[in-house]
């Protein structure tokens, strides 16, 4: 337990040295070109330059809130926020909305700087071509780094690829620079997000080899290690209709990857402002994280903080037989001037509302979770619905019992396993980690209002934002 406290004491300092040193490394100058060259060349740039990267995407304006618990849940009308006008144009999918349009050509703008950035690790002479291990290693981690922050520009920039496979897509950079790459289309950027992940998944196939080896091959969970790759690879696969390869890649997850669904009294707090140390698949180091959150979704101030659906509590109790142990781990009910009011307080560390850091288990790491094994038996579960039923109940119901609820098989009310009801269960399981409004774009769902006053039709208003002007703009 001691040399695990200092190991994660060594962690925490180089993720902050990372952290403060990478403003140089993020200076696309030419004196910032000079100190870029300078530090990648070297096992140790290279990974500080790896961890720069990583905390990047912990800003606000990527999955530090907007693409995590904010924004992208309001899109998919699970938090609302009463009085808000950016909030209210945001719910109303109103893209033009100056404060919502601002955000987005921020996430836009701060995700290409950030895969720029990636970019240079990879054109390095020490990884591109890279084949031997720890360059191999780095390599496999920048590629899928690549390929995930283009894989979410697209699934909020561009359409379905289901329904509209011929449709336009986003730029995919892969070179070091100010300026992002011509457009192209849709199935290019799918071919891109493919090839690199799977390059990834070569690189990194013999990493357990070396695991805690070193610094950087402990906690593999805040790095996209290969069963991330993975499961990755298995979320794009469905995205795009491939289902037998998704089932593949999720089935490879659960069997091969060491990790195990919770038992159902270990989810209070289990991502409560930490990795779930059984579920998560990749997630980013963040220990400022309560900060955010706890403004956000355990306050109540006026227009400014998340509110839950009006009826949240509905939801939990559809189609649920038993006590679904996920109500008191993920919500909260706090009084204000005598009336209720619930609060979304699974991602709050408890810890830190508790004001005691210090009973915090040393073996635990703060950060936002963005790959958890859950997802793995609902692929499993989706992709083999029309084609082994029982086996798709079987992966349905290890996700059930694992969160305290009696599994289809030993129901007596008749329940079958449908796509609604897995639906269902994914919106439970994933509220307020920036998922399901992805998961109704992929299927071209209508989405009902937070206050259940409206129900919005699936369309490309709807389900693509619009590219920033500004993107457009500076191409002439």
């Amino acid at each position: 337990m001691a040399m695990k406290k200092i190991i994660n004491i060594l962690f925490v300092a180089v993720a902050m040295m990372a952290v403060t040193s990478c403003d140089d490394f993020l200076d696309i100058t030419p004196d910032g070109q000079v100190k870029r060259d300078d530090m990648l060349s070297t096992a140790e740039g290279i990974e500080e330059a790896l961890y720069g990267a990583y905390s990047q995407l912990r800003s606000n304006t990527l999955y530090g809130q907007e693409l995590s618990y904010s924004y992208i849940e309001v899109m998919a009308q699970t938090m609302d926020c009463y009085g808000n006008e950016a909030v209210t144009a945001l719910g109303a999918y109103d893209y033009k909305y100056s404060t919502v349009e601002y955000m987005f050509e921020a996430v836009w703008t701060e995700m290409y700087k950030n895969i720029s950035n990636v970019n240079s690790i990879l054109n390095s002479p020490l990884i591109e071509g890279a084949s031997s291990y720890p360059f191999s290693v780095y390599r496999g981690e920048a590629l899928a780094l690549r390929a995930f922050m283009h894989f979410d520009l697209m699934r909020i920039y561009a359409e379905q690829f289901t329904l509209n496979p011929e449709a336009d897509g986003i730029p995919y950079a892969t070179e070091f620079s100010l300026n992002t790459p011509d457009f192209e289309s849709l199935a290019k950027n799918y071919e891109h997000v493919i090839a690199d992940l799977k390059e990834a998944e070569r690189l990194l196939a013999d990493e357990d080899e070396y695991k805690n080896s070193s610094l950087f091959m402990t906690d593999r969970q805040i790095h996209l290690n290969l069963y991330a790759v993975q499961a990755l690879l298995a979320r794009v696969y469905l995205t795009m209709g491939d289902k037998e390869n998704a089932y593949a890649y999720a089935k490879n997850v659960i069997e091969k990857s060491g990790f195990v669904l919770n038992d159902k009294t270990d989810i209070n707090g289990d991502i409560a402002g930490v990795l779930s140390k059984k579920e998560t698949l990749f997630g980013v180091y963040f220990s400022g994280f309560y900060a955010n959150v706890s403004a956000k979704l355990q306050q109540t101030s006026s227009y400014f903080s998340l509110d839950p659906r009006d009826d949240i509590m509905d939801i939990y109790n559809e189609s649920a037989d038993g006590l679904d142990f996920r109500v008191n781990a993920y919500f909260t009910s706090v009084d204000l001037g005598g009336s209720e009011r619930i609060r979304l307080s699974k991602l709050t560390d408890i810890y830190e509302l508790q004001g005691i850091t210090s009973s915090r288990p040393t073996d635990l790491i703060l950060g936002i979770n963005l790959i958890r094994l859950p997802e793995m038996y609902y692929i499993c579960a989706e992709t083999l619905l029309d084609k082994d039923y029982d086996a798709a109940v079987d992966y349905f119901d290890a996700v059930l019992e694992s969160r305290g609820l009696q599994p289809l098989k030993s129901r007596t009310d008749g329940t079958l396993l449908t796509q609604e009801l897995i639906n269902l269960d994914r919106y439970k399981e994933f509220i307020g980690e920036g998922q399901t409004f992805f998961n109704m774009k992929r299927q071209n769902l209508a989405i009902e209002s937070a206050d259940g006053s409206r129900t919005f039709q699936p369309s490309n208003a709807i389900y693509v934002v619009p590219v920033p002007d500004v993107e457009h703009e500076n191409r002439y």
